[in-house]
């Protein structure tokens, strides 16, 4: 597959440099592939999303969207690339002007950048509104009047109107129950199916991860410390931080729950503005040495396909702390 969306050596800053939000990432999204971004709260995960879409511009770095970098581009060359990327938010109900009909607020990227009208918008609106599962009847009401689940059809209705390559869905199934999360999914395992679309999908569930992505990148302190096919990560995980995660996902087995042994991740995800020396988990890892608080690793191959940011990585019996 060919590549779609590269990103090269991002790095944001905030607070004249003070606050490192990324930290140099290197990432490759394919052409038609799932990617998952996964970390805790204030890794940079929605940062990254949101520097991929050009919503922010990075301190330094460039992202290049089918050859062209983002950065380059202004005006009406800027507004026509917007059109083969978008965001799906976490927050549905937030997304909406609330006294706007859905049926509007769908239709309106068309409008904006002179695509549709008249009755070619109302047959745009209708078509998309199909695709995700909502009756054609419902674009004439307001936001208030759906359910958590049917806005997020919604939402995901309004990005895919323009047809875009690439979406980004940022913890867009988080607020939502787990049947209704199941029906999202279906809806965009179809739409990825029938428009060929690429996805990268930000998320803490890893179950649902597992079920839906083709990569998973592991992120921590504004740094992407793995990356690896799906199956690959997660029967083989190798850098501690993944497994700390992998270990905290809950088994549907209230026996084997009541007894095995949890250790959960030692302290907190530290602050951006004060990351530690070396290697940014050392503080919390059980494998750290004393080179981890003094160099800080960089992303190197396990096997083809399976990166890892770690002096020590648990995938390589050779090396031990």
């Amino acid at each position: 597959m060919s590549v779609l969306v590269k990103a090269e050596g991002i790095q944001l800053t905030y607070e004249g440099g003070r606050i490192r939000a990324l930290a140099g990432v290197d990432l490759h999204i394919r052409e038609g592939e799932t990617l998952a971004l996964v970390g805790e709260s204030g890794s940079g995960k929605s940062t990254l999303g949101r520097v991929l879409l050009r919503m922010l511009l990075p301190t330094q770095g460039r992202v290049v969207f089918r050859g062209t970098d983002l950065a380059m581009l202004s005006g009406n060359g800027l507004r026509e690339m917007r059109r083969h990327f978008q965001m799906v938010f976490q927050n549905a109900a937030g997304a909406f002007n609330p006294r706007m009909r859905v049926g509007v607020a769908i239709g309106e990227p068309l409008l904006v950048q002179g695509l549709a009208r008249g009755q070619e918008l109302q047959r745009r609106v209708a078509e998309v509104l199909q695709w995700v599962g909502i009756p054609i009847s419902a674009a004439g009401r307001l936001p208030h009047e759906f359910s958590g689940g049917q806005l997020q059809r919604i939402g995901i209705a309004r990005a895919l109107i323009g047809r875009p390559a690439f979406m980004v869905a940022d913890e867009s199934l988080s607020a939502l129950d787990p049947t209704t999360q199941e029906q999202i999914l279906a809806v965009l395992r179809e739409l990825k199916s029938r428009f060929a679309l690429t996805y990268l999908f930000i998320s803490h569930d890893l179950r649902v991860v597992q079920r839906t992505a083709d990569r998973v990148a592991v992120m921590y302190l504004g740094k992407i410390v793995e990356l690896a096919a799906t199956a690959e990560l997660f029967a083989r995980p190798g850098h501690p931080y993944t497994q700390a995660l992998l270990d905290a996902i809950p088994v549907p087995d209230v026996a084997f729950e009541r007894s095995r042994v949890y250790v959960p991740l030692a302290g907190e995800l530290p602050s951006p503005a004060a990351p530690p020396t070396g290697c940014h988990f050392h503080p919390r890892c059980p494998r750290s040495a004393g080179r981890c608080r003094t160099e800080s690793p960089v992303l190197n191959e396990l096997e083809p396909g399976h990166q890892v940011a770690c002096h020590f990585p648990l995938s390589d019996a050779r090396s031990e702390p």
